[in-house]
């Protein structure tokens, strides 16, 4: 798959003319094989949501229809009923603070169904899109909003989509956390009043919260049964979601952009287009759901989501910035002789004037720094080469440190406010460049496109972004639009990463933000994979990636093993726990291969074949989640099936350690119940194979049933550790 980009989002677009369907009335069926969204588009009246769910017939719908079946607006403005939640909010160039919205038309065109609403007394528009993928049960929907006014409207409020879910025993599950603690699950009752999940970050906006959900609409969340509507919004910025349980039998859902501070000023002829808000349904559970999103992401959002990715060793816990040439080379020699196929080279190759031996320094001045590379890049990239491995690099091309002579040459381009000192992030150095300036935009693409014009053996690229927006304010703005700060920060970054994209397709690029801060779909489109968290520590990471999975696919979710004790929690785990742990998703180690001995280097270069054996399976199969570490069983468990279910990665992970402890079987699940399947332990440590070891099962059995994992390895008592771990390839005859 080639890289394909995405809808910039609240681009300045001029509205196309649209085929509107001028019918006094019509229901509006947008549907996927398995899902029905049912709108009433009256013309003259309010849009009326009426289902979002199971697939309904046209004879359901007329019934529904007929028999006064509840509804609500689709899109509540803001004015002239002030007492409920609404999608959108203006103030008319008259001061006037009401907005009276009804529907003027429905337009068809293929996969997108657009209803045009306007306002009753205002010139005044919003189009709301709703674009289906049939393939994978999800439906994208954004709002498109413009005017006709002599003079500016200020929007301050503007949510891509809404979604009613029916009163009644209604869980939610989100994702939360903070540095080190990405991805960590939450799961609750949706409480009467109003619960927002929202991000003030704009640069880093996923580390304390998460703009997904998803929705339980038959009590505590299960994998494997019940109704589950799940919902991704596609913004890479700070964002909002409402859900407000009140007395109306629905259960409101909105969600979009954060519009806290950031008014935006629409001006005549301009359009306001609104990131996409992705949904889905399932009545197979919360597994169903995340395998929908899991296809969906592959296949549109995530670049290149059908290409396997490489095994790699990244440099940075192996020597941080003490980076030098010989001990790049040797990193690259162990990672190839090992069996990887990738070296990430990370932060601390580069300054002249300001060397990058630490933080606080040298950030946005990106020549090489020849006494630690007296044979630059291009040195590495050929002994990247000889050793027979890809080479790869890191960059953080939206910041720079105070420290920096593109500081002191251009201060101006940076984000800050007026009359006031710098707010200083990692280091007490660093600053983030005001992307709404076109200058700053080409520095962001000069970066990256030179590297790849100069070095075009360079395969891979990590994109880091460490300063979060801490400060609001534009040095390139107009002091009447300060409020688009957050806003126009994002649309130069997209237009940078779409200049990058169309000149370097093929290129890999990660996603990192301090670890986990831009794990989101709206940033997805222009990269390849995502590093999930700063932290390695393996057992934490079972954790951190499980919550994750929810919503995004294991061909992107970056996976390292790494040292022992642990850089972050000081924790020590087995060579073989860790591994385990990093081979559920892109595999990938982050040490110093020197310090390892020739036993543990044997064990990885075994452990990585084994990964390359399940590694299609892992990227691009179906997940079945089957224990989860947040309910404290003392065991973690998950699979990976292929779409044929002829093969399937089975996981399995002790999260804790007892006297006299009973671990419960975990029952498989996803595959075929007619077909037998072969047992092969992979990356096995054990003296003495598992007694399954080579047997044959059938899927029913082994999804009725389960194998008995032993609490310990069968090593001597030397190696003996707390944590043990498990992964199983299954092979159908």
């Amino acid at each position: 798959m080639t890289f394909k980009p995405t809808m910039a989002f609240a681009s300045l677009l001029a509205l196309p003319a649209i085929g509107i369907i001028n019918a006094t009335a019509e229901t509006v069926h947008v549907s996927t094989p398995a899902t029905s969204l049912v709108l009433k588009a009256d013309k003259g009246k309010e849009l009326r949501f009426y289902h979002y769910g199971d697939k309904l017939t046209d004879a359901d719908i007329k019934s529904m229809l007929s028999s006064s079946s509840p509804s609500v607006n689709a899109y509540a403005p803001y004015g002239m009923n002030t007492r409920r939640e609404t999608a959108v909010a203006a103030v008319h160039t008259d001061g006037n603070m009401t907005l009276d919205l009804v529907v003027d038309g429905v337009e068809h065109d293929g996969n997108t169904t657009s209803i045009n609403l306007k306002d009753k007394y205002y010139p005044f528009y919003v189009r709301l899109n709703y674009r289906t993928y049939p393939d994978d049960d999800i439906i994208e929907m954004w709002s498109e909003i413009y005017h006709g006014e002599k003079g500016t409207v200020d929007l301050t409020q503007y949510a891509s989509g809404y979604i009613a879910l029916p009163y009644g025993d209604v869980w939610s599950s989100n994702l939360f956390g903070e540095w080190a603690k990405e991805g960590w699950l939450e799961e609750m009752p949706v409480p009467h009043g109003l619960k927002v999940v929202k991000s003030r970050d704009a640069l880093r906006p996923n580390h304390a919260a998460h703009g997904e959900m998803m929705f339980s609409l038959d009590g505590k969340p299960k994998e494997k049964s019940g109704r589950v509507i799940g919902a991704a919004l596609c913004y890479p910025g700070s964002f909002k979601l409402r859900t407000l349980n009140d007395n109306s039998n629905w259960i409101h859902f909105f969600a979009g952009i954060n519009e806290e501070n950031s008014p935006y000023k629409l001006e005549k002829g301009e359009t306001f287009t609104t990131p996409t808000l992705a949904v889905t349904y399932s009545d197979k559970g919360l597994g169903q759901a995340s395998r929908n999103f899991h296809r969906w992401g592959r296949a549109n959002k995530l670049a290149h989501g059908d290409k396997l990715r490489d095994v790699l060793l990244n440099s940075w816990e192996g020597v941080y910035f003490d980076v030098k040439e010989n001990e790049m080379v040797q990193m690259m020699e162990d990672i190839a002789s090992l069996g990887g196929e990738l070296f990430v080279m990370d932060d601390g190759w580069f300054g002249d004037k300001y060397p990058r031996d630490h933080r606080s320094q040298g950030l946005g001045d990106w020549v090489v720094n020849t006494t630690k590379l007296p044979n630059g890049i291009k040195g590495l990239t050929d002994a990247a080469k000889k050793a027979g491995v890809k080479f790869g690099i890191w960059i953080e091309p939206e910041m720079l440190d105070e420290k920096s002579e593109l500081y002191e040459k251009h201060p101006e381009y940076i984000i800050k406010a007026s009359n006031r000192p710098n707010v200083r992030g990692r280091g007490d150095a660093q600053v983030a460049l005001d992307l709404a300036n076109p200058k700053c935009q080409d520095i962001v693409f000069t970066i990256v496109d030179t590297l790849l014009t100069k070095y075009p053996e360079i395969a891979y690229i990590k994109w880091d972004a460490n300063n979060a927006m801490a400060v609001h304010g534009s040095q390139y703005l107009p002091a009447s639009k300060q409020g688009h700060n957050n806003i126009e920060y994002w649309r130069g970054l997209t237009k940078a990463l779409d200049r990058i994209r169309e000149k370097h397709p093929d290129v890999v690029i990660q996603a990192c933000s301090s670890g986990g801060g831009r794990v989101n779909y709206g940033y997805l489109p222009w990269f390849d994979e995502y590093w999930t968290s700063d932290n390695t520590d393996a057992l934490q990471r079972v954790y951190i990636q499980w919550g994750t999975s929810y919503f995004f696919p294991a061909i992107g979710m970056g996976s390292h093993i790494s040292a022992a004790p642990n850089h972050q929690t000081g924790r020590r785990t087995s060579l073989k726990y860790r591994t385990d742990v990093a081979m559920a998703g892109r595999l990938g180690m982050e040490l110093q291969p020197k310090d390892m001995s020739d036993a543990e280097k044997e064990q990885t270069r075994r452990a990585i074949a084994d990964y390359k054996t399940i590694r299609p399976t892992v990227q691009l199969g179906d997940l079945y989640r089957l224990q989860s570490p947040f309910d404290k069983k003392g065991v973690a468990s998950l699979m990976y099936v292929s779409p044929e279910k002829d093969r399937a990665a089975f996981f399995w992970w002790k999260t804790e350690s007892m006297a006299a402890e009973q671990l419960h079987r975990v029952p498989m699940d996803g595959l075929d119940p007619d077909k037998t399947y072969r047992v092969t332990e992979l990356n096995r440590i054990d003296q003495k194979a598992l007694p399954f070891e080579g047997k044959t099962f059938t899927g029913r059995a082994l999804m009725s049933n389960g194998l008995p994992m032993p609490a310990f390895h069968n090593v001597d008592k030397a190696d003996a550790t707390d944590f043990s771990s498990r992964v199983l390839l299954l092979e159908a005859l």
